[in-house]
Parts: structure tokens; sequence; C-alpha cells
């Protein structure tokens, strides 16, 4: 379930940065800043997933 939940994390922080740091007419912070947040998580979800596993 985490490893769904940090995949769709990895989606939805490309999205942000995509709408902060390219869509928008001028470069916004927060959804940038929101977008490597969700990277994070992600990454903590899927290092959590690995040492479940060991």
């Amino acid at each position: 379930m985490k490893k769904t939940v940090a995949y769709l994390l990895i989606i939805l922080g490309i999205a942000m940065i995509y709408i902060g740091g390219f869509h928008a007419p001028k470069l916004m912070l927060p959804p940038i800043i929101t977008g490597i947040g969700f990277f994070g998580i992600a990454a903590v979800y899927l290092q959590e997933n690995k040492t479940r596993s060991k």
C-alpha cells in the first residue's frame, strides 16, 4: 500500500514542480517546495518498505 502511495506522491511531485516552475508565468516557489516535499515523503515510504522486506 505504501509503495502505491509513494508512486502517487512522485507523480504529484512532478506535477507540482511543473505547475510552479514551467507552467506559471513567473517562478512560484510554493508548488516547487511542495513537490520536493512529496519526493521526500515518497523516499521515506520506499525506504521503509525496503527495510521491512529484509
